[in-house]
């Protein structure tokens, strides 16, 4: 079988580059590869329980729900999911200092939208399947370096070769894509594991995003749709206390959590199952070999302190997909190592410049050195009050 470009990988950002692509140019022979393409998932229920909800969920940007629209995904995800947040506030444990951030500020109507990867995902499927991509729900069992005529052969499980001008790499954080093209990474653990799960609290969210800094890391609630007391909790922490928080019953759990959080929100009164998730930044070194190219987290993983993960995603999607047909409409091959150059230029700056700031974050609230944490809350107290600074730093988090 011969394509134009091989995605390998259905996740969100396989699927918005897939969709991408195929919409600027109907003619390219685009392929996504993926053993979950064959199984068949079904929405939950608008009033579902707690544990029927997904506990993977994205805070997507305005410049993310822009690509989002632009490939017709936006308005296919159900309206009673989508949970725009309109504040963001952000303080330390460790005193007093503290950020609020308001949508009010830019004039925009809202800093974001929390929603369900799941529902993001059918979305994208939606479009994937009208647009008529090729979906070869196949595992990748290797792959061989460019033929003579520019083309890289795909191995797959059930004996077919594909052979194709592009292969993109968008199979997630530990990549075999990456790996079989030998391209390396600067990788770290965090020794931090994130708990994620689905809460009930005892008063509103608010429509806004919490953020608690504490020694052990971060413990951010964001807000769900459904409820106005629904969140999804991000719950950043060393190993050992993430163990011991997963060994706890429900109840003592969401006692915990209700001290974590300083009680913000009442109590937390209920809980869904919960989900332990090892952190680590891994950076590839470079994004792309002849004829192969990296997008989403099979180059870049970082933390979720600030939810940017999908969001650095969704940016790749943007800029390879416009190298692509840039180059395609000149009659250059999609693979062509300029073209891989140029989508390298644009998007590792970027990524590096958000990964290096998450860190550095990370470091400053996680110091216990008294005059370290003085100066954090002093620098947060008068942050908050220089609203042109923090209007710039708003935009800058929303993509625009």
């Amino acid at each position: 079988m011969q394509l134009d470009i091989a995605i390998v990988g259905a996740g969100l950002v396989g699927q918005a580059l897939a969709v991408s692509l195929k919409q600027s140019l109907p003619n390219l022979l685009i392929g996504l590869i993926d053993p979950a393409l064959g199984k068949q998932h079904s929405l939950p229920a608008l009033d579902c329980a707690l544990d029927d909800r997904d506990l993977r969920v994205s805070a997507l940007t305005a410049r993310s729900q822009s690509l989002l629209e632009s490939l017709g995904a936006w308005e296919l995800i159900r309206p009673q999911r989508l949970m725009r947040y309109t504040h963001m506030t952000v303080w330390d444990a460790e005193g007093t200092g503290e950020v609020n951030f308001d949508a009010a500020d830019l004039h925009a109507p809202c800093l974001g939208h929390i929603v369900e990867n799941s529902e993001t995902l059918t979305a994208l499927q939606q479009r994937v399947e009208q647009l008529g991509i090729l979906q070869i729900a196949e595992p990748v069992n290797a792959i061989d370096s460019l033929t003579n005529e520019g083309e890289t052969p795909l191995y797959l499980a059930n004996g077919e070769t594909v052979l194709a001008k592009l292969v993109v790499g968008a199979d997630g954080a530990h990549s075999r894509i990456r790996q079989w093209a030998g391209i390396p990474t600067r990788e770290w653990d965090y020794d931090h594991h994130a708990i994620v799960a689905t809460i009930e609290t005892e008063h509103s969210m608010q429509q806004t995003a919490w953020q608690r800094f504490r020694p052990e890391g971060p413990l951010a609630l964001l807000p769900l749709a459904g409820s106005d007391k629904l969140s999804s909790i991000v719950w950043s922490t060393v190993p050992e206390e993430a163990e011991q928080l997963l060994a706890l019953d429900d109840e003592a759990f969401c006692e915990a959590l209700t001290r974590a959080f300083e009680g913000r929100l009442g109590a937390v009164q209920s809980v869904s199952r919960r989900q332990a998730i090892p952190l680590r930044q891994r950076h590839a070194k470079h994004y792309w070999s002849a004829g192969l190219v990296l997008v989403g987290d099979a180059a870049h993983t970082i933390h979720p302190l600030a939810g940017q993960g999908v969001n650095l995603g969704f940016k790749d999607v943007e800029v390879l997909a416009e190298e692509i047909v840039k180059a395609v409409k000149r009659g250059v091959s999609p693979g062509h190592e300029l073209v891989l150059a140029r989508y390298q230029r644009k998007r590792q700056a970027d990524n590096l410049t958000t990964m290096a700031a998450m860190e550095s974050f990370k470091r400053l609230f996680a110091s216990d050195v008294p005059a370290v944490r003085l100066l954090r809350n002093m620098g947060l107290k008068q942050f908050d009050r220089l609203v042109p600074v923090k209007q710039h730093v708003m935009m800058a988090a929303m993509g625009l």
